[in-house]
């Protein structure tokens, strides 16, 4: 069942609560770097930001790595608010939270075995993605101001 181990490290970013942000992940497929997106999400809020990185992995990952619902899938995030919405822990309370909850569920019921952990923000993957985040939101802002 299994080629092996999928692990995804995401983060999310926004510049005011709600302001300009971004969505990003790293994904390491048999220990090996196997792809990488940043995105801009317009004026949205961080949690936004955060959900919308998890889900953009799964389904970069449905699309781009064979075997993908066979395999064992570890997910790495900073907010601790999406990992323990996400494992049932927490309540989702907005409703825009909820349809994006529930289509990461909706991903999840697909896979055989997933796992969601709650990282600090210093763990060097989730920092990569963030500099990643920081540096479109700078090339956005740079353009805005020309």
């Amino acid at each position: 069942m299994e080629d092996g181990k999928v692990i995804i490290y995401t983060d999310g970013a926004a510049r005011g609560n709600p302001g300009p942000s971004a969505s990003g992940f790293v994904v390491y497929v048999d220990g090996r770097l196997a792809g990488r997106r940043a995105e801009y999400n317009g004026a949205e809020t961080n949690n936004f930001a955060e959900y919308k990185a998890v889900l953009m992995a799964l389904e970069w990952c449905a699309a781009n790595v064979g075997g993908f619902f066979e395999r064992k899938v570890e997910v790495y995030s900073d907010s601790e608010l999406v990992v323990r919405q996400l494992v049932g822990r927490y309540k989702v309370r907005s409703e825009k939270m909820k349809s994006m909850n529930d289509a990461v569920k909706a991903m999840c019921a697909r896979l055989g075995w997933i796992r969601f952990y709650n990282v600090p923000r210093e763990e060097r993957h989730i920092k990569e993605v963030d500099r990643s985040l920081n540096n479109l939101l700078d090339s956005i802002e740079g353009h805005a101001k020309d």
